[in-house]
């Protein structure tokens, strides 16, 4: 884990193995400059550094500074300079100077309040997949602390830097459950983490198990979870807020597929491996969960968490299989690699038994979605566009995009059974948009988002900031959205 500073105090005076300070296009800061006898400038006019981002250029032994280094890192053109910008450029920056065994590294800025960002930056620069690989030298390239720094900040500095600690840490969190082999992480060891998880930081956790599933009726999800020899769970973390008024009960779903082979429907074999990231929305939740019991927001959230193998068996579920969902609804399984949206029926419902007033799900769900969105939105559907507009809001600020997906009430027409009150599938057109409507037949009149991210929760390449495999999307929207509740 990466310590994490405040410090205050003129950039002369700052300690560490580097200090990073920010560079616009086209600017040289005087304070960098007059600190370093124009240094700056001349990169400026050489043209070996121009501001843009990516860039990054070190001075050794700077003279007037107490830290060994001086690193000037790009970061684009100031009118498009915002807190998401800054996490990318120190993201960018630590993923480049930790590559150099630089283990201390210390940001100067000069405003205070985009130190949350530069701190959740630095965690999440650091973050690597190779959690599994025995060679003693991957400790060599990981930091082991982080300043940010600013003549003046006084609390504004260490409280947004302490934020930038909790959101941080939480979302490496939950990249370090996706990126668990299936063989290391079971439905029941992922349960067991939430447990861990909440007795750490003063969540009510409740694990229910094969049988008590049974007994509820929670027959979608025990269909999916029928072909493994690894048992389902579903999992609970309550959040209730110490003096809140508002009525309102937040409810967090994720799809928490642990390995998804597609069951009797088999996926192809060229990359199944990576089929156990479709834990991603599970592990989403229970990361913003983590956050959510130190932040403490005013509302009342409640985290329902699905878990289940979908594997190829005797006992597996079989296309034509209909089965009872836990709102006694019956559902004919005509393609058995459409699990999740079965598992989070059974969720749904259970949450609206709970008393829940909005219910916001992520999931893995659709290959569609990314047919569609690529690898660049979040796929959002909704029965309520007021709700919406805030759950967007909340990923807009944070850098997680979503794009609003249609759910018009001709798209039911693509989903009838002959057999069943409704089939698992919609056909070859609209598959995204298909799944949600499908979803949205269980959430009665509650205002509802269903985020498909399927597209945003892998990374099959690396981008400057963020290392290849998990990326722990959108555990910054549901922290967002809790925190700015009204």
């Amino acid at each position: 884990m990466i310590e994490i500073k405040a410090q205050e105090g003129p950039l002369a005076g700052i300690e560490g193995d580097v200090v990073l300070v920010l560079a616009f296009e086209g600017e040289v800061s005087s304070t960098v400059d007059q600190a370093v006898a124009g240094w700056a400038t001349e990169l400026f006019t050489s043209g070996e550094f121009t501001g843009k981002p990516c860039e990054l250029s070190i001075l050794h032994r700077p003279a007037g500074l107490k830290a060994k280094r001086l690193a000037i890192a790009g970061a684009g053109k100031r009118d498009r300079f915002n807190a998401i910008e800054m996490r990318k450029a120190v993201a960018t920056a630590v993923r480049t100077l930790k590559c150099k065994a630089l283990k201390r590294i210390c940001l100067w800025i000069e405003q205070p309040e985009f130190a949350q960002s530069a701190v959740e930056g630095a965690i999440l620069g650091d973050f690597e997949p190779d959690q599994l690989k025995t060679d003693p030298k991957k400790v060599e390239k990981r930091l082991t602390s982080f300043t940010v720094c600013a003549a003046n900040g006084g609390s504004v500095l260490s409280s947004a830097a302490e934020r930038g600690r909790i959101v941080g840490e939480a979302q490496n969190f939950a990249r370090e459950l996706e990126n668990e082999p299936a063989n290391h992480l079971t439905p029941l060891v992922l349960a067991d983490r939430a447990k861990t998880m909440a007795a750490e930081f003063g969540l009510d956790c409740e694990v229910m198990d094969e049988a008590q599933l049974r007994e509820l009726g929670m027959g979608a999800l025990l269909g999916v979870s029928q072909g493994s020899d690894n048992p389902p769970a579903f999992i609970l973390l309550r959040y209730v807020p110490a003096d809140s008024t508002s009525a309102d009960h937040l409810a967090l779903i994720g799809k928490g597929v642990t390995f998804d082979t597609g069951g009797v429907s088999i996926k192809p074999a060229d990359g199944m491996e990576k089929m156990k990231y479709d834990m991603g929305g599970a592990a989403a939740v229970l990361g913003a969960m983590r956050a959510i019991a130190q932040l403490k927001p005013n509302v009342r959230i409640t985290a329902f968490v699905p878990t289940v193998e979908n594997m190829v068996s005797g006992r597996a579920q079989r296309p034509g299989d209909i089965v009872t969902s836990l709102a006694g609804k019956t559902v004919e399984v005509l393609n058995t690699d459409a699990e999740g949206r079965l598992i989070l029926i059974d969720a749904i419902t259970y949450a609206l038994r709970q008393g829940c007033t909005h219910l916001v799900d992520a999931a893995t769900l659709t290959g569609a979605i990314v047919v569609a969105l690529g690898h660049v939105h979040v796929g959002a559907f909704t029965n309520n566009d007021e709700f919406l507009g805030r759950v967007m809001a909340a990923g807009k600020s944070v850098g997680e995009s979503m794009w609003h997906m249609p759910l018009d009430d001709e798209y039911k027409e693509y989903l009838r059974s002959a057999f069943a009150d409704l089939p698992n599938i919609g056909g070859r057109w609209g598959g995204a948009i298909t799944a949600a409507k499908f979803l949205q037949d269980f959430v009665e009149d509650k205002p509802w988002v269903h985020l498909d991210i399927a597209g945003t929760a892998w990374l099959d390449e690396p981008k400057p900031y963020l290392a290849k495999g998990p990326t722990g999307v959108p555990v910054r929207t549901f922290v967002n959205l809790a925190l700015n509740w009204n």
